[in-house]
């Protein structure tokens, strides 16, 4: 119930002289690609999921295909988590790959979807072998509208309130194939009446160039008010951004950040004795959310300066001070929100 009235007091809004974000003080759940510790990542099944086990927000990573369709994908190529080699075996390009680009999205609903798989002495083996054995079940791509209904109709069910947080992938690569990715968000979401429809969203991207163009060019009349936030990798091209005078760039056009969990602690870290580097800090002083990602409970994900994943939790939530997390257990993450340790 604690969730219910805390995700209800959640509002986006922004002016023009600058984006913020006005919010309860409650820290968020962010199901990572749904409730995919369990589920294969981005099914509908994994997003029904995620919303019943407590998340304030779920993910939607956006990619296009051939015809100009968003689907909810997080890579440009089919390979990793399809079987598109086996239905579609001539249709890879040079590199070997199958991009999405490429497929109609008739031809892809024609894929099954499973668990990433890896490639292991020419043997494909689970990336995370104790989540939802491949093979199992039958699990199809969908598109961006599709999820958003699932996820007002559940909001509708259930009467409790929670967001989208779609995430537009590359969008120099889909400017390439001659297609403006960012455009064709905005044009779903007025659809869909976001952000005045009252159902909470944030509007997230690695590329700061495009997040600025979003935010000067792109966002006008209804969808002024749409919050965006700067994702931010650990490649050295981000590097600018975590300065103090990068982030008060991003705070230009951005309400929060996004970032590698890897960049708010120190790597020289141990138990006992955590270094935070300041980028939490220095967010909250230019009026920034910070969301960092990805917090997950499988073997080997767990950092090792945090004795398991409640203790990492304790970290991140209550030494940092962080606003949420995405996650791919959002079960656990909202048990801890919630005090029940």
């Amino acid at each position: 119930m604690l969730r219910f009235f805390q995700a209800c007091l959640l509002v986006v809004v922004c002016t023009n002289a600058g984006s913020e974000l006005m919010a309860s003080e409650a820290q968020l759940v962010i199901a990572h690609r749904g409730s995919s510790g369990y589920l294969p990542e981005h099914t509908l099944a994994a997003k029904a999921m995620a919303h019943a086990q407590g998340a304030d927000f779920i993910e939607q990573d956006l990619v296009m295909t051939a015809d100009d369709q968003l689907i909810v994908f997080h890579d440009l190529v089919l390979d990793g988590v399809t079987n598109v080699s086996e239905v579609y075996p001539d249709r890879a390009r040079d590199d070997g790959r199958f991009y999405v680009v490429d497929f109609t999205l008739s031809e892809i609903r024609n894929l099954e979807l499973s668990e990433r798989v890896r490639t292991v002495n020419g043997q494909s083996v689970p990336v995370y072998p104790e989540r939802f054995p491949p093979g199992r079940s039958r699990f199809r791509v969908h598109t961006f509208a599709e999820e958003i209904e699932l996820v007002e109709g559940l909001n509708h069910s259930t009467n409790r309130m929670v967001g989208i947080y779609p995430e537009i992938k590359n969008p120099r690569f889909h400017n390439e194939e001659g297609k403006d990715i960012s455009a064709a968000v905005l044009k779903v979401l007025a659809l869909y009446n976001f952000p005045g429809s009252g159902q909470p969203i944030f509007l997230q991207c690695f590329d700061p160039e495009e997040l600025r163009r979003i935010h000067d060019e792109l966002l006008t009349g209804n969808q002024a008010g749409l919050p965006l936030v700067q994702l931010i990798g650990e490649e050295p091209e981000f590097a600018p951004l975590l300065s103090e005078g990068g982030i008060a760039h991003v705070a230009g056009y951005a309400v929060g950040i996004g970032p590698s969990m890897q960049l708010l602690i120190d790597p020289s870290s141990v138990a006992d004795e955590i270094k935070d580097t300041g980028l939490v800090a220095r967010a909250h002083g230019a009026g920034l959310k910070v969301h960092p990602y990805t917090f997950r409970r499988d073997a080997g994900q767990i950092p090792a300066y945090a004795r398991d994943f409640d203790h990492l939790l304790e970290i991140f939530f209550d030494d940092l001070g962080v606003d949420g997390v995405f996650t791919d257990f959002p079960d656990q993450v909202a048990r801890f929100v919630e005090g029940e340790k």
